[in-house]
């Protein structure tokens, strides 16, 4: 099934029929938080899209850089919601780059609590970087 082509779609809309959000309302919420820019300029919730305009899209941790292939106002499946958008190769591999990052950091914590001699030598360093006696 392809998406449905209007003449124009309003921003919120779109990102809900693109699958960036899961309803209309948490869609404009982001886009008056100033999460989503068209153009490189913040949008506004009744914004019309066209064809081949670039979204700025933040939902999260993750960044996106969009380009608009297609416009609907119809939600559909994961299918046919990836046709009305690419991603551009930069944006990809930043936010792949960012999700590395993420695990690198989630593994560098410890899997259980210090005891009470590790918590001893913690705060003794703490107290020589910061300079106090003792």
């Amino acid at each position: 099934m392809n998406p449905r082509e209007v003449a124009g779609v309003r921003l919120d809309k779109w990102l809900w029929a693109a699958r960036f959000y899961k309803t209309r309302s948490l869609a404009k919420q982001a886009i008056d938080g100033g999460h989503v820019r068209v153009g490189g300029e913040r949008a506004k919730v009744a914004r019309e899209l066209a064809v081949g305009l670039m979204l700025n899209l933040r939902r999260g941790t993750e960044e996106f850089e969009l380009q608009v292939l297609a416009l609907s106002d119809q939600r559909g499946g994961a299918p046919e919601a990836q046709r009305l958008y690419a991603e551009t190769e930069a944006s990809r591999a930043r936010r792949e780059r960012a999700a590395l990052e993420r695990r690198a950091n989630a593994l560098a914590h410890p899997d259980q609590r210090p005891d009470k001699q590790q918590r001893r030598r913690i705060v003794r360093f703490k107290r020589a970087v910061s300079g106090e006696p003792g």
